[in-house]
């Protein structure tokens, strides 16, 4: 999908609340003050219109850390993806900024997956993840950057710079990226602030020489605070150095 359609695309599901699989959602606003401050965040409350529970376990768990991830995707898979099966988090957060909450965030589905550092089980439960919605690494076809599904999957030229980062290494086996939008990060930042202070989760980042490493399993366990995928897997490319991590760390400090 081009960049430039995303906007529509969103719009779409926001109107109509029908995911790409045509599965319906309810959708019900919201605005939730953040602890400590008289800033608000703005949810959607996102729920399977016939009442089906069946992508996450409606178990209480602690929760000590907030991982972050890209869905590799546009907004309507992503949410279908995330409703399929137990493999879920409670947020996304679209390209236009709004924050569609898809469970409680008190209950667990998995996100990290198979290979984890700390176990799939045990981390999944105790990590918070959130979603941006994000096509990630792209691949130079020609003039054409296109997203890894598919090589005429065309997310926009070589010449539209504003919507890609090309970083000076490649991380992770790729050096295109799609960008992140302002709007993604002053919803994420809110929604990290929010979450740090309904779950005393410390707003602490991993130091930035470490920052794109995976951790071991102790390392992984023993860290309170905001971390990415990358930190728990080798395989995985989210959230890595195209991702703009100071100017995300200002704005929840």
């Amino acid at each position: 999908m081009k960049a430039t359609s995303i906007p529509n695309h969103e719009l779409s599901f926001h109107t109509t609340g029908l995911d790409s699989s045509g599965k319906k959602f309810i959708l019900t606003e919201g605005d939730y003050k953040i602890k400590g401050s008289n800033d608000m965040v703005h949810l959607v409350d996102c729920v399977r219109q016939n009442g089906d529970k069946s992508y996450y376990f409606e178990e209480v768990t602690e929760k000590k850390k907030i991982v972050l991830h890209f869905t590799m995707g546009y907004l309507k898979p992503d949410i279908a993806t995330l409703t399929t099966r137990r493999v879920s988090v409670p947020f996304v957060v679209a390209r236009n900024g709004l924050i569609y909450n898809l469970f409680a965030s008190k209950y667990w589905s998995y996100h990290l997956g198979p290979g984890a550092a700390g176990g799939n089980t045990a981390m999944s439960k105790e990590c918070l993840g959130i979603e941006i919605s994000n096509i990630g690494p792209l691949k130079k076809i020609g003039n054409n950057l296109v997203s890894t599904y598919s090589n005429s999957d065309v997310y926009c030229t070589i010449a539209d710079t504003q919507l890609y980062t090309k970083l000076s290494t490649p991380y992770r086996g790729f050096q295109y990226y799609a960008k992140f939008t302002s709007a993604q990060y002053d919803a994420v930042a809110l929604l990290l602030r929010f979450l740090s202070g309904k779950y005393d989760i410390p707003l602490q980042f991993v130091q930035e020489s470490k920052r794109f490493n995976t951790m071991t399993a102790g390392e992984f366990t023993n860290f309170k605070g905001v971390v990415s995928h990358v930190n728990c897997r080798t395989d995985k490319c989210d959230i890595g150095p195209a991702f703009e991590w100071n100017r995300l760390i200002q704005l929840v400090s």
